[in-house]
């Protein structure tokens, strides 16, 4: 080995021991003629003291660096109780430059502000801060403990392609063109989901797998079009079963990392009361501010724009006190997010309405409105009315936006629970029905032998984990009959000749003895990045692209040339099939 110890592991009981390190040089202070030096390594770091200038003579920030000089304590006065080398310094008898640096385009050292793209752009150089090298450490000790979760619960680790052919999925599909067979491509996974059946198919009982994913979407802030999900799948057994054993994953993860004990059983709530109550399937319980039903309250009103299916209410503490351009910004972020605006009421001090709506209701309304809804004197009130789910969705957006600006989110606290009894299905706005999970999600029991009759109010078998409000996890028990499969295939549209041309592999396994089955898939860029404290997934991973799918570091994706793609055969027609 090059050194003797690292550096971040020397204590006061090392003092007068000879040691030889090894690392980069991240802080340098000049003291008359005295020269020190913060020596850094994936350990931490330690105070290297030179006396004489010559020996230090032009070290800069990053020279990759060997030190040898004997531990000491140091001097009364000096110790720095905020690093744990923090009482120990080494005074060096010689060093040697292993590797030079150039100017740096960003300090590694401190709290600079960094754009993202230049940290990405050198990521290399990104991964030595701190946080970030931290958060990589979090992720690696995630995965262990996942691993050893498993292997305690008797899963199999199986790894499935990454070269197949395209499944439905919810997404576009990554293609890859095959050069040995000019005109066929094939698919990047989307998921493991039709192989993970098939494992159950072929009697392994409990896989799992650290499996990367897929997806062509369109741009959006928090995804990659590449990302890692834990990806598990159960033979006999139900939502009970996969539910224990997903609490048990997670809450071993959480105890490990951030010594929290997560209560379980974890608490349950309906899709359908998370949508009534928070406007979203993964409601954030760490504030109230519930959503409020007052189409009730407006059925005889005369004020047009109430006179809807559907008119909800959420309410702002203080906001009464907005000025009239912070109201104006609410109708900016509402258009933005493709509503016409968001309607709102103030609630004055004396007790009486003001702002554009109150002019327009009743003195019924007036004066029983701010206690239907529970609104304060100071309290502003926003509406949002028309189609049900639209304007649901619109407020829980406002109220997780009221959360964050008015300060209402208990930062420290961790809110975890299961969202089920999701519909099967909803309508594709074309006057079908698409599927809401996937096509393999089964019903609930009571659902199964009439889903297909009434299709809007079928509940499926699945089962979301949330946490902090957002979806961190998501299964189901699936289907293993042909029968009914093909019902949820008739519901969808999808002929018997499109499904045998999609996932016909599939469906010739189910001939020979499917055993029931259930799986979860967790994202895993997203738990690591809730237990690093990141504000995105890119946070916790090593080399990620820009939420435009670009990345700085590689410059990818980039053109191919003329010969690339004649030899991959991009423009190729496939043969006829014999």
């Amino acid at each position: 080995m090059i050194r003797t110890h690292k550096a971040g592991e020397l204590r006061k009981e090392h003092a007068g021991q000879q040691v030889t390190l090894a690392g980069w040089v991240a802080r340098r202070r000049d003291h008359g003629g005295v020269v020190f030096i913060d020596l850094r390594d994936a350990s931490g770091s330690a105070q290297v003291v030179f006396r004489e200038e010559d020996d230090a003579h032009g070290l800069r920030g990053e020279y990759c660096v060997k030190v040898v000089g004997e531990v000491r304590i140091r001097p009364e006065g000096n110790a720095n109780p905020e690093l744990p080398t923090g009482e120990i310094e080494v005074v060096a008898t010689t060093v040697e430059v292993l590797s030079e640096a150039a100017p740096l385009p960003f300090p590694i050292e401190g709290n600079t502000e960094v754009s993202e793209e230049a940290r990405l752009r050198y990521r290399y150089l990104d991964i030595r801060r701190a946080s970030v090298a931290n958060a990589m450490r979090i992720r690696s000790k995630a995965t262990y403990l996942a691993n050893e979760v498993m292997n305690e619960h008797g899963f199999v680790y199986v790894e499935t392609p990454t070269l197949t052919r395209s499944t439905p999925e919810g997404a576009r599909d990554f293609l890859v063109p095959v050069r040995l067979q000019p005109g066929n491509w094939y698919a990047l996974p989307q998921s493991p989901q039709l192989f993970k059946q098939l494992l159950q198919v072929g009697g392994l009982e409990r896989y799992y797998q650290l499996a990367k994913c897929y997806r062509d979407e369109d741009l959006r802030a928090d995804r990659q079009p590449e990302f890692t999900q834990i990806d598990v799948e159960m033979s006999f057994v139900d939502q009970e079963d996969v539910i224990g054993i997903g609490e048990a994953l997670i809450g071993r993860i959480w105890k490990e990392i951030l010594g929290y004990e997560i209560p379980t059983p974890l608490p349950r709530m309906t899709y359908a009361d998370a949508m009534a109550r928070y406007g979203s399937d993964k409601p954030d319980l760490r504030f109230g501010q519930e959503l409020v039903d007052v189409t009730e309250f407006f059925k005889d009103t005369t004020f047009r724009v109430f006179q809807a299916d559907y008119v909800g209410a959420v309410v702002m503490p203080g906001g009464a006190s907005q000025t009239r351009k912070e109201l104006d910004g609410w109708q900016d972020w509402a258009k933005s997010r493709g509503a016409r605006g968001l309607a709102y009421v103030l609630v004055q001090q004396d007790g009486t309405l003001g702002g554009p709506v109150a002019k327009n209701l009743s003195a019924q309304e007036s004066e029983g409105l701010a206690g239907f809804v529970e609104a304060k004197p100071g309290d502003a009130i926003f509406f949002a009315a028309g189609a049900r789910n639209a304007s649901r969705d619109l407020l829980g957006a406002a109220r997780l936006e009221i959360g964050r600006r008015c300060g209402l989110i208990d930062e420290s606290q961790w809110s975890f629970l299961w969202v089920v009894d999701a519909p099967m299905f909803e309508e594709d706005g074309e006057g079908g029905w698409t599927a809401v999970h996937h096509p393999f999600t089964g019903p609930k029991p009571e659902w199964a032998d009439n889903f297909q009759d009434h299709p809007g109010e079928a509940l499926a078998y699945a089962y979301d984990m949330v946490c902090n409000g957002m979806e961190i996890g998501g299964g189901s028990i699936r289907i293993h009959r042909a029968e009914m499969q093909q019902r949820v295939f008739d519901v969808l549209g999808i002929s018997k000749e499109e499904a045998e041309s999609k996932f016909g592999f599939l469906l010739e396994a189910f001939k020979y003895g499917p055993p029931p089955h259930g799986g979860i898939a967790y994202g895993w860029d997203r738990i690591c990045m809730l237990l690093a404290g990141g504000e995105s997934i890119r946070d916790v991973i090593a080399f990620p692209k820009t939420a435009s799918g670009f990345d700085p570091l590689t410059g990818a994706p980039t053109p191919i040339t003329v010969d690339q793609r004649k030899e991959a055969g991009v423009d190729a027609k496939p043969k006829a099939e014999a």
